[in-house]
């Protein structure tokens, strides 16, 4: 059977960056940002995405086009004879599966949150009493597990009407959605009295603030965020790729897909720096900026609950674009691999990630003394595993595979990423990706690590 292609260059585009536009975006970027250093971080930030985050995606979508397959079946058929390279696909799989057991949590946290604003149930509740609002929701299992049930269907779902009329069709809606939205509440945010601090903050390198926060924190903070950002390593990438037709070189697909994810991360910049500033709100909170630090915020803007109902819209687009890009991946793999229909893939997926998501919920409350990894709980070591482990490895993997000549090699690399029309990879790069990019890789793993 032919391997069905997007219809468009823009809806493999749209597609591929919402899978790497996530809640990684708006919620790790900012607090990031907030606690180390403002502006200069983020300039390193787009440092480190135009000399690593660029090049390692060309790398994995050129696996994916030039095999039309997912990992394990696509190194399988570049590899050479006798070689093992495939077998790192079934640990993308593992690495896709696992990122789905808590990611669906949290964007069913979103859907929680916008239907709370919907329906007007922040109404009358104090400002004291937004942390427990949060704590109610971590403690109601039954609650979460509906939300992230809805996440999980209604990704699957999208996913039954195939690459074109479903994946493509949703992401393009949402992603559009998703930009309109965030300029509208970045303008909002902008126009607010006392914004401007904030906005300096964000915008204005400060090599004081820099030096407080410590050079070496700032440059490998900026060097991790850059690096996860664009959902790497595990092969959700290649899947995308190989739906992807022959008439543009992958250098210049790489950098719009880059360029909109760098975009909506800045407009979340600009969406919550200037509103804490105006509210007189601390930007370096953590993971509770979004769930504790915003709805305040909501509640003394005119119109608020319009504005949180918006800003959770938004999330639920930018957490949903990334959950049906994933559940691609783990349904390309299974047809591939397993040589299933379609339908068979998606219903054991639909069925695996559904009952895989339930420790993690019910880490938050029933088993909330549950440790597996250090300190850290069943969501947190979920996280590790994916983040500190699987996406720098898998980003290492593919980096030698593509420019050792025991790998695929780096001629074969190059004639792949630059076929078509559009920007070329330089041949003069390749001792850079053959050298430099690995051990810059190994540095993210080992920093992650410990």
């Amino acid at each position: 059977m032919e391997r069905e292609e997007f219809k468009s260059r823009l809806g493999f585009i749209l597609v591929s960056a919402g899978c790497a536009i996530g809640i990684g975006n708006v919620w790790r970027f900012p607090y990031m940002v907030g606690q180390s250093g403002g502006a200069i971080f983020v300039l390193f930030y787009l440092g480190f995405l135009v000399i690593m985050g660029i090049p390692i995606l060309t790398m994995e979508l050129a696996v994916g086009r030039a095999s039309g397959k997912t990992t394990l079946m696509g190194m399988q058929m570049l590899e050479k004879k006798g070689h093992k390279w495939h077998l790192h696909g079934w640990v993308c799989y593992a690495g896709d599966a696992i990122l789905m057991m808590y990611y669906t949590t949290v964007s069913g946290w979103m859907v929680t949150y916008f239907w709370k604003y919907l329906v007007g149930d922040f109404e009358g509740v104090g400002q004291d009493q937004v942390p427990q609002v949060y704590e109610d929701l971590l403690g109601d299992p039954k609650g979460m597990l509906i939300a992230t049930g809805i996440v999980i269907f209604l990704g699957f779902l999208v996913l039954l009407f195939g690459i074109q009329k479903g994946l493509e069709r949703v992401s393009k809606i949402m992603m559009i959605g998703l930009l309109a939205l965030i300029v509208v509440l970045a303008v909002n945010s902008i126009l607010l009295k006392n914004s401007g601090e904030g906005i300096r903050f964000f915008l204005l390198p400060d090599a004081e603030r820099a030096s407080e926060t410590g050079w070496a924190n700032v440059i490998s903070g900026a060097m991790t965020q850059a690096f996860f950002t664009i959902s790497l390593g595990i092969g959700a990438m290649e899947t995308l790729g190989s739906h992807m037709s022959r008439e543009a070189t992958l250098t210049g697909e790489s950098i719009k897909i880059v360029i909109l994810d760098t975009f909506v991360a800045l407009m979340s910049g600009l969406i919550i720096f200037p509103a804490c500033s105006a509210f007189s709100v601390e930007p370096g909170q953590g993971p509770s900026l979004i769930f504790q630090t915003l709805p305040r915020i909501f509640m003394n803007m005119s119109g608020g609950r319009l504005w949180g109902m918006l800003f959770f819209l938004f999330m639920i687009f930018a957490s949903f674009s990334t959950v049906t890009a994933v559940f691609e991946s783990l349904v390309g793999s299974l047809s591939d691999n397993l040589g299933w229909k379609r339908r068979k893939s998606i219903l054991v997926n639909f069925i695996l990630v559904l009952v895989t998501s339930i420790p993690c919920v019910l880490g938050f409350n029933h088993w909330s003394d549950v440790r597996l990894i250090g300190e850290n709980d069943i969501m947190g070591s979920e996280d590790f595993i994916v983040s500190n482990l699987l996406l720098p490895l898998g980003s290492l993997v593919f980096v030698v595979f593509c420019t050792w000549k025991f790998g695929w090699g780096a001629e074969k690399y190059l004639e792949e990423v630059n076929t078509g029309k559009g920007i070329r990879m330089s041949r003069h790069l390749i001792p850079y990706f053959k050298y430099v990019l690995p051990a810059l890789t190994l540095i993210v793993l080992i920093r992650g690590l410990f």
